[in-house]
């Protein structure tokens, strides 16, 4: 007979290992595993997952076109998580960074939940919405696995493409699970007479351990290279490409 906690290893490995689901929503993994019990949430740790980056979340990317050549760079040196869990105020900051964990923007979703009527302005009496937003985020402590730690606003992760993949180019991270495997923070701005919008917004994430980048061809689904730790770096196409 399989134990309760064996149960759910198996509905969680279902979930984050089968191929048709390798990119499954941000959303959709945090639900699963929200859902859980805490003590059954351990059954997680050590689950990988595979996640797309949202580029059009990630300030720090760029593409920029040489010749027949794709410089693609994608800059973490301000992507820290200002939350308390990764706040470490004793550390020196000669060695070590103030914020423990860094991010990669996974999702963003945003849901309307109705109006009410409200009089923040005496005599004014208006109809205030109420709008929530879901970002989603894969947060992890091992960036500098990947290339040494540095003052410098450029260092991240980079590749070099053929040219041709610039315009459908995606960025795909893998990780393993680590506790406490997800992680949320709420921040609500009540509605005001100038901004008539009672905002709520939930910042979700997935901790683990970044196992490796992939840049991706989004038509063909290829990988077009790959960074594994002890690398920032990555490139495909012509002599010097490599997967």
């Amino acid at each position: 007979m399989m134990t309760l906690k064996a149960v759910f290893a198996a509905a969680v490995a279902a979930v984050f290992l089968s191929p048709v689901q390798a990119v499954e929503p941000a959303a959709s993994r945090y639900e699963t595993l929200a859902l859980l019990a805490e003590a059954e949430r351990g059954a997680a740790i050590g689950a990988t997952i595979e996640v797309d980056i949202d580029l059009a979340a990630s300030s720090g990317y760029s593409v920029a076109l040489v010749g027949e050549r794709a410089e693609v760079r994608y800059r973490m040196a301000f992507n820290q998580i200002a939350e308390g869990w990764s706040w470490r105020p004793e550390a020196d900051p000669a060695r070590e960074d103030y914020y423990r964990f860094k991010f990669l923007p996974l999702q963003s979703v945003a849901v309307e939940r109705g109006e009410y009527a409200h009089e923040d302005k005496i005599g004014s009496v208006q109809q205030m919405k109420i709008s929530w937003r879901y970002d989603y985020f894969l947060a992890f402590a091992n960036l500098y696995d990947f290339y040494p730690r540095g003052v410098d606003d450029e260092a991240g992760f980079s590749a070099d493409l053929p040219a041709t993949v610039a315009d459908h180019l995606g960025l795909r991270a893998r990780a393993h699970l680590i506790e406490p495997v997800i992680s949320e923070s709420t921040t609500f701005w009540k509605a005001t007479y100038g901004k008539p919008i009672d905002f709520t917004l939930k910042k979700r994430y997935l901790v683990g351990v970044l196992d490796e980048i992939d840049f991706v061809d989004l038509e063909s689904g290829a990988i077009l290279c790959r960074i594994r730790p002890g690398a920032g770096h990555c490139s495909a196409g012509g002599a010097s490409g490599q997967r």
